[in-house]
């Protein structure tokens, strides 16, 4: 039994690492990013909502992958409703991209998967 109970809490801390997520930024990451010369894209959502559940592996892996070319950030409007605001969101999740400038060039509503969301950083710059 304390076998079975070992490897069920193994299964449980691996199940709980997979489904880790990109913390929800707070207002110097985002002007960081911003200033930061490379592209950017700021998923605006919630934990709590089921496509933004399903995009947070995308994100993460996608802010893994270009960490040296391309800025991926999470907000949780629930934790920095300001954001909202700034952001203008009407609807969760909704996805802005910025170029190199810091210049909003487009936005999304809805889930997107992984090819999309690379599709559009690349139009904003990314290489």
């Amino acid at each position: 039994m304390k076998k079975c109970m070992t490897a069920l809490a193994i299964t449980l801390m691996l199940a709980g690492a997979a489904r880790a997520e990109l913390p929800s930024a707070n207002d110097a990451a985002i002007r960081a990013a911003l200033a930061s010369g490379k592209p950017t894209v700021i998923d605006l959502g919630a934990r709590s909502c089921i496509p933004c559940k399903k995009m947070a592996p995308i994100l993460e892996s996608l802010s893994g992958e270009y960490r040296n070319r391309a800025s991926v950030l999470f907000i949780d409007v629930h934790e920095n409703e300001d954001a909202a605001e700034k952001f203008r969101i009407q609807m969760i999740p909704t996805q802005v991209f910025f170029d190199a400038r810091g210049k909003e060039v487009k936005r999304h509503i809805g889930f997107m998967n992984k090819a999309e969301i690379l599709k559009d950083l690349q139009a904003a710059g990314l290489k």
